[in-house]
């Protein structure tokens, strides 16, 4: 299996030396390939804001950088590995731009045949705040997230404990995630899921005119007929089901409400 892990450290400390320990334990149970992205060597633009690759497409944005082949390495992994220290609370500026420059990917998602690992560090704070983010940035991309860990590696030397402690974290992360990758079907889809799915059917099903690239990617995908629950043929809790659709109809119907105010 091939793994790629997507480097949101600016230098080879606790974060790069902690995905070292993820793969070391994963190939003492297999055969495990690994490649490292390392954001601060990528050529990868700021987010301009421009909306273009929202109405138009990806293949229109006015950077021409290296976005296309790491999304293909993207496509090419089995597994993705989201690795970030905790900088002021959030993740890495190198991080955050990776994130912001694929953001046509929110609209229109496409890895759901891969999983993902979360991987963060910090000196004290912030672990919960930055794992529940980049889950949900990897679970619209349609990334399975399989698992997240977070350690604390404080700037002072740490106590043995804190060392075994971090260390048996990475060691469950690997396993979890190396067991999770040989599986091939794709879980259930949790109620924020189903409406976020249902949410983006409604936005991109009324504005055909307005975004046509994110209209036609959806319709090619066969998620605008009134019949789809979500982007893959798996079974949807019927509760979370209903709930979604109850929140596609409203939302529809708010589209149409602003449209036809905008007309006026």
């Amino acid at each position: 299996m091939k793994i790629l892990v997507v480097m949101g450290s600016p230098r080879k400390g606790n974060t790069y030396r902690a995905a070292r320990k993820v793969e070391e334990v994963m190939r003492s149970k297999g055969d495990v390939e690994f490649e490292y992205l390392m954001l601060r060597d990528a050529n990868l633009s700021q987010c301009g804001g421009c909306f273009i690759c929202f109405t138009k497409g990806e293949g229109h944005c006015p950077f021409k950088d290296d976005a296309s082949l790491i999304e293909q390495k993207m496509h090419d992994a089995d597994g993705v590995i989201f690795a970030t220290p905790v900088y002021g609370m959030n993740v890495s500026a190198l991080m955050k731009t990776f994130i912001d420059r694929f953001s046509y990917i929110f609209h229109r998602p496409r890895f759901f045949h891969k999983r993902a690992l979360l991987l963060s560090t910090t000196g004290a704070l912030g672990l919960k705040e930055i794992l529940d983010y980049l889950q949900l940035v990897a679970g619209i991309w349609g990334f399975e997230v399989s698992y997240r860990v977070g350690i604390v590696t404080p700037p002072m030397p740490i106590s043995r404990k804190r060392e075994l402690e971090n260390e048996q974290k990475l060691k469950k992360a690997a396993v979890v995630f190396y067991d999770a990758l040989l599986k091939k079907e794709r879980g259930s889809p949790g109620l924020r899921s189903v409406i976020v799915f249902r949410a983006q059917k409604a936005s991109f099903g009324e504005l055909a005119r307005d975004s046509p690239a994110d209209y036609n990617y959806w319709k090619e995908k066969g998620w605008l007929r009134p019949h789809a629950k979500y982007y893959l043929d798996v079974p949807v809790n019927p509760l979370y089901n209903v709930i979604g659709w109850t929140a596609e109809k409203f939302l529809r119907r708010k589209i149409r409400k602003e449209m036809a105010e905008a007309q006026e």
